[in-house]
């Protein structure tokens, strides 16, 4: 009798040849979405299903799942590992992988395309020093990459893309970040992390040698380097995990002496702007939100420059923004914006990474907000960045998530550039419309064609300030009409006085 992983590689492959091609053969940039806690922990079958069905609805051509070391091990508490316990082997007794499974069926179902975060904590038996009783204190590298493989064994029927662990530049996902003599503290977590992408890379592409294999998923905030747990900036991360100094020139010093690059097709990144419009750049020049891409591709691209990084196949990496979110207020008081301000960033920052081709996907986080979980020092814990509050009802930005709209005009110009999306990405005509400002008329400007993926653009000249929206006539895979006409936000492009 066939085993379960192997009837449920059947079912899964079976599955992935419904996917839509566009999915797979897309020239624009993908749209995805992040919610662990809406299906992968969901307990309810039926309503993580329906959080699925959403989002399919809603065009999402991507969908990250966790593959979390620690909840899919066994003995995750324990100092040792069950005996005979072979952690290369998918089937090895002990392996739990039914949340993995349940999620990958209903993302792969719904034609959208699973991404695998395959990540620690693992459990205490796997850490260098287990007596710390640290699951995030020195993973180590030849047992991840025996779960790496592991992962891959089961799932490389499904799946075509995989992220090497997540945020190794915060200490919640990874220990130390720094050793210390007093307050002098260097870099531990970036060499720790170049190890575990260099055993987990080989192990999935052993595998499943077409598959994507990405590095980085980096939180784009950090701290001073301090103690020993303090948050590392991100492009200080990078610079250390390629044994690059400020200057991106070769460091062969301490641990870069006998320095090994890592080997990844591309990079994840969470461009995370908090409170900053998408167009702010940070203070910080080794903090890089959506805002700061020319920073992190100047980082990303000297390091790699100077041999601190393998592409492979070579050319430069590909950006793939696997979180990208605006907390809100409500209900987050301290770190949210408001929610019209929700709506807007997250339209203006969908057009940012659009017009830069190295991005590849920009995945929303989260689908709903996170409960708020007070504590003394921090009353707001948790996130929340969902397009629906905890309670399921919508905020206005999912209104606008499936035809996000944009003008780029830049001070002092009268050119504006009119950018959008209609979602399910296929070909539409859109009705770009205008109004004088005041007015209640509109006027059609023009009828466009979007491409393949639902994109448009149309280049206008300012000659008063003017309101803009886009109309379009949803339709079914079959081409037939679905319902009444849509509008887009109305955004306005402003006449700017010369001299």
């Amino acid at each position: 009798m066939p085993s379960l992983p192997r009837l449920l590689a059947a079912a899964l492959a079976a599955v992935v040849l419904l996917l839509p091609a566009a999915a797979h053969a897309s020239s624009s940039m993908e749209t995805g979405i992040a919610d662990d806690a809406a299906l992968l922990n969901e307990p309810n079958d039926a309503r993580a299903a329906a959080a699925v069905s959403a989002w399919a609805a809603l065009g999402i051509d991507d969908v990250r799942i966790f593959v979390q070391w620690q909840a899919i091990a066994p003995a995750n508490a324990a100092t040792k590992a069950p005996a005979g316990f072979n952690g290369a082997d998918p089937n090895s007794p002990g392996y739990n992988w039914s949340r993995v499974d349940r999620a990958l069926n209903l993302v792969s179902a719904a034609g959208m395309r699973p991404l695998l975060v395959v990540t620690g904590p693992g459990p205490l038996w796997a850490s260098q020093v287990p007596g710390r009783h640290s699951v995030r204190y020195k993973p180590r590298p030849d047992l991840f990459g025996q779960f790496a493989r592991a992962a891959a064994l089961r799932y490389a029927q499904a799946v075509d893309r995989y992220i090497v662990w997540n945020e190794p530049n915060l200490p919640l996902w990874l220990q130390p970040q720094n050793t210390c003599k007093g307050s002098k503290c260097t870099p531990y977590a970036p060499h720790l992390y170049r190890k575990l992408v260099r055993a987990a890379y080989p192990a999935i592409k052993t595998v499943d040698p077409t598959a994507t294999v990405l590095f980085g998923a980096l939180a784009p905030n950090g701290e001073n380097s301090i103690k020993q747990n303090a948050k590392t900036r991100p492009l200080a991360f990078i610079r250390s995990m390629g044994c690059v100094k400020v200057d991106l020139k070769r460091d062969r010093s301490g641990p870069c002496a006998s320095f090994k690059p890592l080997t990844a097709d591309g990079l994840a990144y969470h461009p995370h702007a908090t409170k900053l419009a998408p167009d702010d750049a940070q203070a910080h020049p080794d903090n890089a939100s959506i805002g700061d891409l020319a920073r992190l591709k100047r980082t990303l691209d000297g390091t790699q420059r100077s041999g601190g990084l393998k592409k492979a196949g070579g050319g430069k990496f590909g950006l793939y923004f696997t979180e990208w979110g605006y907390q809100t207020n409500p209900p987050d008081k301290t770190r949210g914006v408001s929610l019209a301000k929700q709506s807007r960033y997250l339209q203006q920052g969908a057009y940012i990474a659009y017009r830069d081709p190295r991005v590849k996907l920009l995945t929303q986080y989260e689908w709903r907000d996170e409960p708020a979980r007070r504590s003394a020092t921090d009353p707001y814990a948790g996130w929340q960045s969902g397009l629906r509050f905890r309670d399921d009802r919508a905020k206005p930005s999912l209104k606008s998530f499936a035809n996000p709209f944009f003008i780029d005009q830049k001070p002092g110009s009268r050119a504006a550039r009119l950018w959008g999306q209609v979602r399910p990405g296929i070909t539409h005509s859109v009705t770009v419309q205008r109004r004088k400002a005041g007015s209640t008329h509109w006027t059609t400007v023009r009828v466009v064609a979007t491409n393949g993926d639902g994109y448009w653009t149309l280049n206008q000249t300012v000659s008063a300030t003017t309101d803009y929206r886009f109309r379009w006539q949803p339709t079914d895979a079959y081409g037939a009409n679905a319902g009444p006409l849509k509008t887009s936000d109305v955004l306005r492009a402003k006449l700017v006085k010369r001299g």
